[in-house]
Formats: C-alpha cells, sequence, structure tokens
C-alpha cells in the first residue's frame, strides 16, 4: 500500500454514521472516496459534499450520496489533501485548481482532516507555488499586481489554454522564495482587487494523516 492509499483510507475511519462529509479533491482524498464508497456499500449511511466537479463525478460513479453545501446546515467533516503543510497544519492547497471551494467547504466544517503523502511536508511553505484564483476581468493587471508581492507568477494553463476553475476564474501559480509569514502574505493577496481566493489555509485543519512509508505520522492542533 503507497502513501497516498495508506494516509487516505485511515483517514476515512474517523467517518461516523449519520455524517454530513465534505469530501475534498486530490490524488490523496481519492483513496479516503474509494474507502468510504465501500462503507457505504457496507451500510454506513453518510451524505458527501463535493469541493469540485471531478470529485462530484467521482463519488456518483462510487454510489456515494451528495448534497450541495445550501441543503446542508453544517458539515461535521471534511477530508482534503495538501500540497504542503507544516506542523502547525498551515497549508498550501489549490494544486488541483479547486482551491476557493475547498476553503469554502472547509471555513463551514466543524473538523477538517489533512490527508498526504511524506513529500508533502515540509519545514517552511514555498517550494510548492501557491496558487491564487483570480477575476478573468483584467487578469493582466491582477498578476502584475501579485508579481509586486515578490514573487514569480505564472499563469496556469491547460492544454495549451489558460486554466478555468469550477467558478469560471484563472489560477496564477506564485512562486515564493520562502513563505515565512504566511498570514500577512495571505491577507495582502486577498486585499488585491481581482483576487477571489488563496491557497493558503490557515487554521482549518484540526489533524493531518501523513503517509510514511508503511506507517503513519499525525500533526494535531
Amino acid at each position: 500500500m503507497n502513501e497516498k492509499q495508506l494516509a487516505g483510507k485511515k483517514a476515512a475511519s474517523y467517518i461516523q454514521d449519520g455524517m454530513i462529509v465534505g469530501l475534498g479533491t486530490g490524488s490523496t482524498v481519492y483513496w479516503t472516496i474509494l474507502e468510504i464508497a465501500r462503507m457505504v456499500k457496507e451500510g454506513l449511511s453518510i451524505t458527501g459534499v463535493a469541493t469540485s466537479k471531478s470529485t462530484e463525478k467521482l463519488a456518483q460513479e462510487q454510489g456515494i450520496p451528495l448534497s450541495s453545501l445550501e441543503d446542508v446546515s453544517t458539515i461535521d467533516l471534511t477530508i482534503d489533501g495538501a500540497d504542503e503543510l507544516t506542523e502547525d497544519l498551515t497549508l498550501i492547497k489549490g494544486g488541483g485548481g479547486a482551491l476557493l471551494r475547498e476553503k469554502i467547504i472547509a471555513y463551514h466544517s466543524t473538523h477538517m482532516i489533512v490527508v498526504a503523502d511524506s513529500s508533502k511536508y515540509v519545514k517552511k511553505l514555498g517550494t510548492f507555488p501557491l496558487p491564487v484564483e483570480i477575476t478573468q476581468f483584467g487578469y493582466l493587471k491582477t498578476v502584475n499586481a501579485i508579481q509586486n508581492l515578490g514573487c514569480e507568477a505564472n499563469l496556469r494553463k491547460e492544454n495549451g489554454s489558460l486554466f478555468i476553475t469550477d467558478n469560471g476564474n484563472f489560477i496564477v501559480d506564485c512562486l515564493f522564495d520562502e513563505i515565512s509569514f504566511p498570514t500577512t502574505l495571505h491577507d495582502h493577496l486577498n486585499q488585491l482587487p481581482g483576487v477571489v481566493e488563496n491557497g493558503l489555509f490557515i487554521g482549518y485543519a484540526a489533524k493531518a494523516i501523513i503517509g510514511q512509508d508503511d506507517t503513519i505520522t499525525y500533526f494535531e492542533n
């Protein structure tokens, strides 16, 4: 069993009957969703809320009952991945382009568990480019404003065209040498007109489950 599979399957064990569960996006949560589907087939009663169209499609294919965020009062537990995380559970997310929906669902969740393989754990954030979701209107001006914060900012492309999120926005991948003050950077980015949201998740996760070789490492807040 690889590290992603190990962490993803373990996270599903925290789900209890009757829960509303936020279903994250990414290659590690993929294993969580498969495990949840197996549990549902064996009688577990839960309702999922998907963070992306790709997750929604996978959950539907696997027979997991789904609802929209608007139709639930709260989310009991969200399980999602991370592109980078530190020991204090500050995260970079958005490599899959779903950061806005992921953050909205995380905000409305009672608890959030992060699943990852060992390569995602870092001492300081910044090796992975920070995704920032921006509006299409005035996007070049917004990119320039982001670059003035001291990063190399690149519009994300897919198949030769600009990547468009599930919300109809663009993604800018921002390479900082090191993110020493994530809260300050988060606030500066979100104050820029044209920025919808950024991939710094601060204070959302309660636990991280990290696959490491054939064992699991846990971090908790």
